[in-house]
């Protein structure tokens, strides 16, 4: 399988990034394909909602910045992978941007599951998160196949690593 990971952590040795490298290593190791990006060090632009995607470009954006280098994988992946730090009960700003111009091709082509991987420092923070993926992917028509939080004590925790890595490890 064919899995694309963005991964919105503005830290690069941060929590949700640990979290993508357990899930890649599991990945890894049960002989799936996994590409990822790192959306915070990357020049995406927000969505400008001028709809040239939808009437002139053929699905593709008129903005020509890095998201130019992710849409081929959006296209050929088999899955989507989101790891994120929340920040005021939402994805990384970084990485929102990036889903937000998924709006140029609709619906990735190929991609039927989804799975999301957060961090934060405090419990109880992701029921907003759910809803606007559960939505999002679900207007997709992706099914969301997972889904590992850790917070607090749990971020780095090999407990929590493991679990990444084991989920990867199940695909």
């Amino acid at each position: 399988m064919k899995i694309l990971l963005l991964s919105g952590s503005p830290r690069k040795n941060g929590n949700s990034s640990a979290m993508a490298d357990s899930f890649i290593a599991g990945a890894e190791s049960a002989g799936h394909e996994v590409v990822r990006f790192d959306v915070a060090s990357m020049n995406i632009a927000g969505c400008q909602g001028c709809e040239f995607c939808h009437t002139q470009g053929e699905g593709m954006c008129i903005l020509q910045d890095d998201m130019q280098q992710i849409y081929p994988h959006l296209a050929d992946c088999d899955m989507i992978v989101f790891a994120s730090a929340v920040y005021y009960w939402t994805l990384t700003a970084q990485l929102q941007a990036a889903l937000h111009r998924f709006y140029a091709i609709g619906k990735p082509a190929k991609a039927t599951k989804f799975a999301y991987l957060l961090s934060s420092g405090s419990p109880g923070v992701y029921d907003a998160i759910d809803k606007q993926l559960k939505d999002s992917f679900d207007f997709m028509g992706i099914e969301i196949v997972g889904k590992i939080t850790a917070n607090g004590d749990e971020n780095k925790s090999m407990s929590k690593m493991e679990e990444c890595r084991a989920f990867g490890m199940s695909l």
